[in-house]
């Protein structure tokens, strides 16, 4: 009885370890809400600088777009500090996929006029329940109050065009 109950814990395990690298349908794009989560782990690379509103800048005046892109770890707070269009990398540093994409990003940089944040999948699993991530290598689109756009899992292709193809 025991051994059988091992064999299926083992089997159940398996089935949910299999499933977290794959993505839930080819291409599948969806509209979710946000989720927090916490920063992901820094790397041996300093973050591009993240331009910020003046203090003096009014509230119903919205920023300009930065003319560069910019490549960054997530830190609550920096989405209504940036300006430009932004976009929300949920990254597992686990995920084949994920360090694909997230190699591509640091070679080549990001889109112009786009600001990249990298969001660590595995510790900012309130992010993840804010957007409806279930799923490593999705990106979210996001306005200026962080409000979600669009999102899209990259799993079958984690390109930077393809990142490119799902902006709204």
């Amino acid at each position: 009885m025991f051994e059988r109950r091992c064999w299926w814990a083992v089997l159940l395990l398996g089935v949910l370890v299999l499933s977290a690298c794959a993505p839930s349908s080819p291409g599948s794009s969806t509209d979710e809400r946000p989720t927090a989560t916490s920063p992901s782990a820094s790397s041996s690379e300093s973050p591009a600088p993240v331009q910020t509103p003046s203090a003096e800048a009014t509230p119903s005046v919205a920023p300009a777009a930065p003319v560069e892109g910019a490549y960054v770890d997530y830190a609550d707070g920096i989405v209504e500090e940036t300006a430009g269009a932004k976009v929300l990398f949920f990254h597992a540093p686990w995920c084949p996929q994920c360090r694909k994409l997230d190699e591509q990003l640091r070679a080549e940089g990001a889109p112009e006029g786009l600001t990249i944040f990298k969001v660590d999948y595995d510790s900012r699993s309130d992010l993840r329940q804010r957007y409806g991530v279930t799923l490593q290598t999705t990106v979210v689109f996001v306005d200026d109050a962080g409000m979600p756009i669009s999102s899209t899992v990259l799993y079958d292709d984690p390109s930077i065009a393809s990142l490119i193809a799902a902006a709204p």
